[in-house]
């Protein structure tokens, strides 16, 4: 008996049984101690003359009912046993998929959030107990993907690194230059790789940062090394991962200095978000590839491609920022000709 009120549906079926055998116990004794007298026996119900008796003493004339001997106490009574039932009953229904959501929202932050407590009914302890399974599991799989990341970019630099110390040994200057170059490639490409997988592994908390001094900053490093750089706007302080935030506005402020030569960063106050503008005057990008863009390693055709510098993971990085901030980035048309990748952090 003990197990089947163990489960989620055993407890809410106990929960409304209860109630509706109360709710009807009490209108059964309510009824009857309030209800009308039975009818007195046939032998007694006329007199001799066929008319009604004046007064039975058998059945002595009942008292008027009270205000509240009619059926509204009993039904409400009822109403408000169902009702608390129906409430209780929905809790227990809610609560597992809350602490699910709960638990979802923290794995999603931090891999080495607490695991979830495997308690209450059979159901809600058994999604709990797969829930902390899956969390070990992709918890194993991100550490043993570092420690490959560890592998490759120990493994790989060592041989390329040679292979740079060896090419001064080749005479041959134009073969040489363009070895170097391909080497270089390679090189930038590993880096660039492992940053992007670095980023896909790295969790922040949110902290309240002032993005307009972080935006600020950001420029004035990139004016001191000789780029055309400008920011306008003003905006409060925002709840954000500062290091993802960082990542994602230096990867589009490079990628508008690598293609145009120049930038301006706009900071857009609104009430439910923030939009920060990276706007450039440089080749632009057709509409039909805006979105083909930010998949790992895509590369354009003509003025935006690999001879201008990057390995194609600049704006995957900076989209996926903006996502783990519960943000988006968008590509616009600049006005005049150009570039403006939007981003857009919610308030709140």
């Amino acid at each position: 008996m003990r197990a089947r009120f163990d489960t989620l549906f055993g407890r809410l079926f106990g929960v409304l049984f209860v109630a509706i055998v109360l709710a009807h116990l009490l209108a059964f004794a309510w009824f009857r101690l309030y209800g009308p007298p039975p009818p007195p026996p046939p032998e007694f119900s006329t007199n001799i003359d066929g008319q009604p008796p004046l007064h039975d003493s058998a059945y002595p004339p009942r008292q008027a009912r009270p205000w509240f001997g009619g059926p509204v106490v009993p039904l409400t009574f009822q109403f408000i046993t169902l009702m608390i039932a129906a409430w209780y009953g929905a809790k227990l229904l809610s609560r597992p998929i809350q602490r699910l959501s709960d638990a979802a929202e923290r794995l999603s932050e931090d891999l080495d959030s607490d695991p979830l407590d495997e308690s209450g009914p059979r159901e809600a302890r058994q999604a709990a107990h797969t829930f902390n399974l899956m969390q070990r599991r992709i918890r194993e799989q991100v550490q043993q993907r570092a420690r490959m990341l560890g592998a490759v970019s120990h493994d790989l630099r060592t041989p390329l690194s040679r292979l740079k110390l060896r090419l001064e040994n080749i005479s041959d200057d134009k073969l040489q230059s363009q070895m170097r170059q391909d080497l270089d490639d390679m090189i930038g490409m590993l880096d660039a790789t492992l940053t992007y997988l670095h980023e896909q592994r790295t969790s922040e908390a949110l902290q309240l940062l002032d993005v307009q001094a972080l935006v600020e900053s950001l420029c004035e490093n990139a004016q001191d090394q000789g780029a055309d750089v400008q920011v306008s706007g003003h905006c409060a302080p925002l709840p954000v991962q500062p290091m993802a935030l960082r990542s994602c506005i230096n990867n589009l402020l490079d990628n508008a200095l690598r293609y145009a030569g120049q930038a301006r960063i706009e900071l857009l106050e609104q009430r439910e978000e923030l939009l920060i503008r990276v706007i450039d005057h440089g080749p632009g990008i057709a509409e039909d590839q805006r979105e083909a863009v930010f998949e790992p390693f895509y590369r354009l055709e003509g003025s935006r491609n690999r001879n201008s510098g990057g390995v194609g993971l600049g704006m995957t990085i900076a989209r996926e920022a903006t996502q783990r901030l519960g943000g988006g980035l968008d590509l616009e048309e600049t006005p005049g000709g150009g570039l403006t990748a939007v981003v857009r952090l919610p308030r709140g």
